[in-house]
């Protein structure tokens, strides 16, 4: 499943190459009760068709207005603010007075969009910095505790996968939700040794990861950005990937099973493995949300939902989001 950033990116690239005009609006700074964060895009085509939303539509129709009018044409990036009145605020349908501002960028060449799009499909993690008095796009090389930056002169954004997955198991259960995990813009890797489950793994975008569990965890080297989670049902696999997780930087560990085999499970690695107390405090078992869930995919949901509200934690610890002071408009 694409990253809607991309889907973005690749909605403009081939809007540009069937001849229409076509402008790219970032949201770069927000206070207030903004409904995007910063980092969300628009691009708007010349005839007033979009992809994305900067803010789930309280002023998508202004823009769109003013773009079809023609009123920031111009061959570089500019600024737009709403919401820095309380009347404006009000105007548009923006919270609490919330406010936004934007960065309108009409895109000419995009080169660096076919570039973009095929590293981003082979799992690279890049950044796009633009520079605003010139137009001028670079790519470069990311890492995943980057984030969003603009001070006044250049806009930089990262797409691609940031987050990863790695779910121990092929199984039913790990086809869900690695489909799941991928509209998410997760990274997804699976590692099962077992070659009638790994067989069936049909998804597009999964990576499937040779060996065993626990020596892909380890190589890995799984930092604050990474999920992982066991979902085979058979402890010498289950338990030999968590024996590492536990140890990691991973920011979310996860196991499938019932508390009565989380309990024996715990027991067993401290009396045979050396593990104790402490290393089981981050494990997440039983996996998931408690939201009685039964079927495959509504055990993904909750599995996922569990994950994402550890990663949006994560991120806060993580990434500084840009705030008035920060950017010199």
């Amino acid at each position: 499943m694409e990253s809607l950033d991309l889907r973005v990116l690749s909605d403009a690239l081939n809007w540009r190459t069937s001849g229409h005009g076509v402008t790219l609006v970032t949201v770069v700074e927000t206070w207030g009760s903004a409904p995007r964060p910063a980092g969300a895009m628009l691009a708007v085509r010349d005839d007033g068709v979009v992809s994305g939303s900067v803010s789930g539509g309280c002023v998508e129709d202004d823009l769109i207005a003013r773009i079809k009018s023609g009123e920031h044409a111009g061959s570089k990036p500019s600024m737009i603010a709403y919401g820095v009145t309380k009347d404006e605020a009000a105007r548009f349908g923006l919270p609490c007075g919330g406010t936004l501002r934007l960065v309108q960028e009409p895109l000419l060449d995009m080169g660096w969009a076919y570039e973009l799009l095929a590293r981003t499909a082979n799992h690279e993690l890049l950044a796009r910095s633009l520079t605003l008095s010139t137009g001028v796009v670079a790519l470069r090389t990311a890492t995943r505790d980057e984030a969003m930056k603009f001070d006044g002169l250049t806009l930089t954004t990262m797409f691609g996968p940031k987050w990863r997955l790695l779910l121990i198991g092929a199984g039913q259960l790990s086809q869900a939700v690695a489909q799941m995990a991928q509209m998410l813009d997760f990274e997804v890797l699976v590692c099962d040794p077992r070659e009638e489950y790994a067989a069936t793994l049909r998804l597009g975008n999964v990576i499937r990861v040779e060996g065993m569990p626990d020596d892909v965890v380890r190589e890995m080297k799984a930092d604050a950005h990474t999920a992982i989670v066991a979902l085979t049902h058979d402890s010498k696999l289950d338990d030999m990937a968590l024996m590492e997780a536990l140890k990691s930087d991973a920011f979310y560990v996860g196991a499938l099973g019932s508390r009565r085999n989380q309990a024996t499970r715990k027991t067993r690695l401290i009396e045979h493995f050396d593990m104790t107390e402490a290393d089981f405090a981050k494990l997440h078992g039983p996996v998931g949300l408690r939201l009685g869930a039964k079927t495959p995919a509504e055990i993904a949901v909750s599995i996922l939902a569990e994950i994402v509200e550890a990663k949006n934690a994560t991120a806060n610890s993580l990434d500084k989001t840009p705030t008035q002071e920060d950017c010199a408009l």
